[in-house]
């Protein structure tokens, strides 16, 4: 049964849970879990996706207990979090969909001929130097989301930032390195057409 908090209920449980209570954290658990998997149910068509950013909010928020400074109601603190973590699923879903895209047309190209092979090992390493020319905190946080799959809220975490400047650098980051391989965007756009018109 879904239990009801209300604010003073809320607030002895925060102090509660800033003491390491593990009881406090289980009421808080039962009464916002499944509003907070319905919550996600609004962003991501997939239960089991939803259920667990859910569980990684609440684990990210046992871990958090000692330094935990909420201004609003707890549930709206809650609900806060779990949003986040959905938009930071769907930016990593579209990445990954991207980055598929790049690995078959990568493929295509190096089934086809010994040149374009060469053109895709010359486009690696030419945005390998890209990443390079690039300021330290900028490549950073690009290669651990590109390559290392971390979300943007990850990322501010280990850096000890806000996911606002990670969304900054990230984009600068693409941008910089548009302007860097215009050229090989060109070449990749007329192998695609050539391909698609090819089959």
């Amino acid at each position: 049964m879904k239990i009801k908090l209300d604010k003073l209920y809320e607030k002895i449980l925060l102090e509660k849970l800033s003491e390491s209570d593990n009881s406090s954290f289980s009421v808080i658990f039962r009464a916002y879990y499944s509003d907070l998997v319905q919550f996600a149910g609004t962003f991501i068509q997939d239960l089991d996706t939803c259920e667990e950013i859910v569980q990684d909010t609440f684990v990210y928020f046992w871990e958090s207990r000692l330094s935990l400074n909420i201004h609003t109601s707890l549930k709206s603190y809650l609900l806060k979090m779990v949003q986040n973590r959905c938009i930071d699923w769907l930016r990593h879903l579209k990445i990954r969909d991207q980055y598929n895209a790049y690995a078959d047309l990568h493929m295509c190209l190096i089934e086809n001929d010994a040149e374009n092979y060469i053109l895709c090992s010359e486009l690696e390493a030419d945005l390998e130097k890209a990443l390079c020319q690039l300021p330290p905190e900028i490549s950073l946080a690009f290669r651990l989301n590109r390559y290392e799959g971390l979300t943007y809220h990850e990322i501010a975490d280990q850096q000890n930032v806000s996911v606002r400047t990670i969304e900054v650098r990230i984009s600068r980051a693409l941008n910089m390195l548009r302007e860097y391989l215009k050229d090989y965007l060109i070449t990749i756009l007329f192998f695609l057409i050539y391909y698609l018109f090819l089959e």
